[in-house]
């Protein structure tokens, strides 16, 4: 297991140079844009535009803050994305627009390599004591509002707004929290 602090985050400028990305944690340790295997990351939103394509990357999107903002995914009814919404999964490598519903947003975005990592995105609601289910080798849970604990090598660990913990080898196990947080929940598959 391993803290990653809201501080430490790196920031780096998006692929296309239109806003900035917030990265919360990336495989390999320090890979660029073009040689990762999975990404996890967040970035605000602050005008129109379209998406930066990566070749044979498949991604999920979940709103963390603002009004929302509608995707026009290629191929694809444009949908309405809020932080009501369930995350949204979608090819990397098509083109998609986004256009703001009301101000800025911020979103969650999660990337992984088509041919053989695959991943999953949940928000879950803590509300004191609560068990979750890791169910792949590799899961980060980020913390977006509020605060949560966990014990961990008999020692309590605490999590604020903005710090994700990243679990490898996680393989079919249980994480004990304790908090009021709302939180996402990624699952990557080794390769």
């Amino acid at each position: 297991m391993k803290i990653l602090r809201a501080a430490d985050h790196k920031r780096m400028p998006w692929k296309n140079g239109g806003g900035e990305t917030v990265e919360i944690a990336v495989s390999p340790d320090d890979a660029g844009l073009p040689g990762f295997d999975w990404r996890v990351s967040m970035a605000t939103v602050a005008a129109d535009g379209p998406f930066s394509i990566f070749p044979g990357i498949d991604r999920t999107l979940a709103i963390l803050d603002g009004n929302g903002m509608v995707l026009d995914i290629e191929g694809r009814t444009p949908v309405l994305l809020t932080t009501a919404s369930d995350p949204l999964a979608f090819p990397a490598d098509i083109p998609v627009t986004a256009k703001l519903q009301d101000g800025a947003i911020t979103d969650l975005n999660v990337m992984t390599r088509r041919d053989g990592i695959p991943h999953g995105l949940v928000r879950i609601e803590i509300a004191g004591c609560k068990t979750v289910p890791l169910t792949s080798s590799t899961c980060l849970l980020l913390c977006h509002r509020g605060t949560l604990s966990f014990r961990r090598d008999d020692e309590t660990v605490a999590l604020a707004a903005g710090d994700a913990l990243l679990i490898e080898n996680a393989g079919e196990s249980v994480l004990e929290i304790d908090g009021e947080a709302e939180c996402y929940l990624i699952s990557i598959a080794a390769r």
